[in-house]
């Protein structure tokens, strides 16, 4: 990584991706769907800021609209309008 990019020391980058690279599958793939969950969840905080007044059916489909596009978000919209209640 460009060390003008980095807030890592270069010391402690190396031994992160030496440990990384001996690491399982299993547990790479552990590490992976973590920090996919805490982006995803990051994500959604920031909707909540920006849309106080939204509920969770709202803010799901504006984090569609945002992360897979508008056929898919109007999809799910379409989705829960017709979830009984």
């Amino acid at each position: 990584m460009d060390a003008a990019r980095s807030d890592t020391d270069a010391e402690a980058e190396r031994i992160q991706i030496e440990l990384l690279r001996s690491a399982s599958v299993a547990r790479r793939l552990e590490l992976a769907c973590g920090l996919s969950s805490l982006a995803a969840g990051l994500a959604q905080r920031a909707l909540r800021r920006a849309h106080p007044g939204a509920d969770e059916g709202q803010i799901a489909v504006q984090f569609a609209r945002v992360h897979y596009g508008d056929a898919l978000a109007t999809a799910l919209e379409q989705h829960l309008a017709a979830r009984p209640r």
